[in-house]
């Protein structure tokens, strides 16, 4: 992002942010893609692999762990080797990580090609976000935010009733080999169109034992919470991890505080808008996270519906996400964002709360109709989040604010896919069923309810002015009080 009164011929032209965007949404898209189709390919690879369904969690949370431990080293990548030629090596790995996927004949083999797609994913998306940043004016970044996640919207529209079409009528294996051609699109358009962004002077050293650190912390919580009690490791091992995790989480914040440039640096948390944006948004990550796990499967496991069927209810809620997003810039010049985030949340929570009451009998425009309510305002609040975020960031510290906050984004989804997973099988065992009631997955959508609702009073606390510099909005000013004068204390 480059302030208004740095020199505007470093900051590209309308026509060139647009293709830019664009072009970085190609793999936001590709992202999104893979994710919606895998959700909906789940039950069908746990019948490929005589595996658990609940267990197939795992192919969603080993990605994202993936995602979220190598992010924070993908800043320092950037600034040190260059946006352009990152973010094309991601495409790149992305791409070959989905061809294994497609060639897994267990589940563990699926794991390990999907923590190899991790790895691009965790230097592809933020990479793609930082280069388009720091290649606009502040007062042009909300639009540029709108460019490059409507793009990025389509697949999750598509992918949910593609992959039903692939999973009922071809193989769920090629579900992760569309993404070749797409792949391929992308380093070829990365190549002919976009610049070279390097900030070497910013870059410093690489925390080798900062990333470890970190790392392990966010791998062995995660680990822990989604092993703990659901039968895939012993309860002491799950216990372990959450031990050494913790302590490695300790041991890292020590660290931060004496290091010069800390793969994650927390003190990017003093600046307000940052933070909150941070810990409102992680809360409500945990309750959007956790919806591509858990309707797929409710949809084809309790309502006994086929993958194309459950396709097409699914991708409801991400046509409303791209019906709204030229909504997003409007509303928030109009009422700024503390209001916009409190009103988005709350509805989000609601129509989010409404699937737990769904039932098979429940005609499909119903369900469609509430998904796609739910789809406008969690589309419109991240776009208020993903804004928000960036709009107090000084340029010299953009590259570490974008490593930060993905890897929150990340992680907060993934722990939503485990609790959804965790919630639905205490359910299933309190209830003394063999598998999961449609009850059961009603309790798991309250659990995620409630959890997002955090996110609405931390929102609230934003101040009334927050971000007004980016939306255009402009808070009207106190009124003046004449005060007699009196003696000085």
């Amino acid at each position: 992002m480059i302030d208004d009164e740095d020199d505007d011929r470093s900051a590209l032209t309308t026509r060139q942010m647009r293709i830019t965007a664009v072009i970085v949404a190609t793999a936001l898209f590709m992202q999104n893609l893979d994710s919606t189709i895998v959700a909906t390919a789940l039950p069908a690879m746990a019948k490929s692999f005589h595996a658990d369904p609940l267990h197939m969690s795992l192919a969603l949370t080993s990605y994202l762990l993936s995602l979220a431990v190598f992010i924070p080293a993908s800043g320092w990548f950037a600034d040190r080797f260059g946006s352009r030629t990152v973010f094309r090596a991601a495409i790149l790995i992305f791409t070959i990580g989905s061809v294994l996927c497609g060639l897994a004949h267990s589940l563990g083999e699926l794991i390990a090609a999907r923590i190899l797609q991790g790895v691009g994913g965790s230097m592809m998306v933020p990479v793609g976000r930082l280069l388009l940043l720091k290649s606009v004016r502040r007062r042009d970044m909300l639009a540029a935010t709108s460019w490059l996640t409507m793009p990025a919207l389509i697949g999750p529209i598509i992918g949910p009733p593609l992959g039903g079409f692939i999973v009922t009528y071809v193989s769920w294996r090629w579900t992760f080999d569309i993404n070749v051609p797409i792949g391929l699109i992308g380093i070829i358009a990365v190549s002919l169109f976009i610049r070279e962004v390097r900030d070497s002077e910013h870059a410093g050293r690489l925390d080798i034992i900062g990333l470890i650190l970190s790392g392990l912390a966010m791998a062995l919580v995660m680990a822990g919470i989604e092993t703990i009690g659901r039968g895939i490791i012993a309860v002491p091992w799950s216990l372990a991890c959450f031990v050494i995790g913790g302590a490695s989480g300790w041991a890292y914040w020590r660290h931060a505080q004496h290091h010069e440039h800390p793969v994650l640096d927390l003190t990017l948390m003093k600046i307000d808008t940052f933070a909150n944006s941070t810990i409102a948004g992680s809360f409500f990550r945990v309750l959007a996270g956790a919806m591509p796990f858990l309707l797929p499967l409710m949809l084809q496991l309790g309502f006994g519906e086929s993958a194309a069927k459950s396709g097409t209810v699914t991708f409801a809620a991400a046509i409303g996400a791209l019906a709204m997003k030229p909504l997003a810039q409007p509303i928030l010049r109009r009422f700024g964002f503390r209001i916009s985030m409190v009103g988005f949340g709350l509805l989000s929570v609601a129509f989010t709360a409404a699937c737990a009451a769904f039932r098979p009998s429940w005609p499909v425009l119903a369900l469609d109709a509430v998904l796609l309510i739910g789809g406008v305002f969690r589309s419109l609040q991240f776009t208020a989040f993903n804004t928000i975020a960036y709009a107090d960031v000084p340029r010299s510290r953009m590259s570490a604010a974008t490593s930060f906050y993905a890897t929150f984004q990340q992680i907060t989804i993934t722990l939503g896919i485990s609790i959804a997973a965790g919630s639905l099988e205490v359910a299933t065992a309190l209830s003394g069923h063999a598998a999961p009631s449609i009850a059961d997955y009603s309790w798991a959508f309250i659990i995620i309810s409630a959890i997002g609702l955090i996110s609405v009073p931390i929102c609230a606390r934003l101040a009334a002015e927050a971000g007004d510099d980016v939306s255009g909005h402009h808070a009207a000013p106190a009124p003046h009080i004449d005060l007699p004068s009196g003696p000085r204390q």
